[in-house]
């Protein structure tokens, strides 16, 4: 009998060198242990792709609570930095920016994030536009479960607005107009007899203690002294609403130059810094070029869908932001690539939530929404 090619057997039969001493063993959940949703997270670090980095996405924040947990060494330099800090948060070990896009308040995600800013848990927030107005939003009325195959056509005739398979009725922006309108009329006159000097992060401040809500983000920053930053709060309906009161009301002044300030400044006078952005755009960009201020954060987690084969800064890995001191160079980053409706709200279980040790607090637990 002729035996195999041995040009064949050499190609299939190639002897591997010995794995390293320290390598980890590929293993997943094994259901016949019962159904522990922690030990199902926790497996995910051994599962590969995705899953593993789900798992040192959730080693990362939790070094970044680790860090924030830690007294500050030099107490005096602390208290001085708070001062040179605008926006005069108490000064922890590691100052948490968090970014998110208008999508994330629009869907489910939102009692996510309402959560965190709740109980004070990150520092800094920046979003779009519409992660501001569709927060006010739905707390005037709902936003409805939809088809991402629906018709666009067909909701244009109806006055229905898509957001992917989500619905908003477009009277919920009739209402809003009707709610921020007598706001902007008070604002400007403000700034016309008091000399109030208006930012985007002050303006959203002021909505959020004007909503009233706990069910909002933006009310729970307020309450917490949590900037919240919008660099492009004009493009969305908030922008049209600011339009409209031109012409019925002109005059009233938003200044970007001195919020650039106030959000440097968050990440100049920090001891550490780590970076929670979930998705792309101008959020992602606007925190890591605040860290670049600092020479780069500490620590980072990147959540979304994006590539980085066109160039985008939506799709740029962690490494593209070490080269630009975005990142520090000692840090040890990740990007989970997967929708963050399906794996934001299982990391902050595994981090935040399980961290959290509860206080009595005050009486504002989030209501059904109207």
């Amino acid at each position: 009998m002729a035996s195999a090619p041995s040009l064949a057997k050499d190609a299939v039969l190639v002897k591997s060198s010995e794995m390293p001493k320290d390598s980890v063993e590929v293993k997943g959940y094994d259901f016949n242990n019962g159904i522990d949703y922690h030990a199902l997270l926790e497996s995910y670090k051994t599962s590969g792709f995705q899953a593993t980095n789900f798992g040192l996405a959730v080693d990362e924040i939790n070094k970044m609570l680790k860090k924030k947990s830690e007294p500050i060494e030099n107490e005096e330099e602390a208290d001085t930095r708070v001062e040179l800090n605008p926006c005069h948060r108490k000064k922890t070990n590691c100052t948490i920016f968090l970014g998110f896009t208008s999508n994330l308040i629009s869907a489910g995600v939102r009692e996510t994030l309402r959560y965190l800013v709740q109980h004070d848990m990150v520092d800094c927030i920046v979003t779009t536009a519409g992660g501001i107005e569709e927060d006010f939003i739905k707390c005037l009325a709902p936003t409805y479960l939809g088809d991402f195959q629906l018709q666009g056509r067909s909701l244009r005739e109806k006055g229905i607005n898509r957001i992917g398979n989500l619905l908003v009725p477009n009277d919920n922006y009739c209402k809003f107009e009707d709610w921020i309108f007598p706001i902007l009329d008070q604002m400007l006159k403000e700034q016309q007899t008091e000399g109030v000097h208006w930012t985007p992060s002050k303006m959203i401040a002021r909505l959020g203690k004007e909503i009233d809500n706990p069910n909002s983000v933006c009310y729970w920053a307020y309450k917490n002294d949590i900037p919240v930053f919008c660099p492009a709060l004009t493009d969305g309906s908030i922008g049209d609403m600011l339009y409209f009161h031109s012409y019925k009301n002109p005059g009233i002044v938003l200044d970007i130059v001195e919020d650039i300030r106030r959000i440097n400044s968050q990440a100049v006078y920090a001891q550490n810094t780590g970076m929670i952005i979930v998705g792309g755009g101008l959020m992602k960009h606007h925190i890591c070029n605040a860290n670049l201020m600092r020479n780069g954060a500490d620590y980072a987690v990147y959540i979304n869908t994006a590539s980085e084969f066109d160039g985008s800064d939506s799709g740029a890995r962690p490494d593209e932001a070490i080269s630009w001191g975005k990142i520090r160079k000692t840090a040890s980053p990740v990007k989970v690539y997967a929708d963050a409706t399906l794996v934001f709200p299982l990391i902050v279980a595994e981090t935040f939530a399980r961290n959290f040790k509860p206080t009595p607090v005050k009486d504002d637990t989030p209501q059904k929404e109207k």
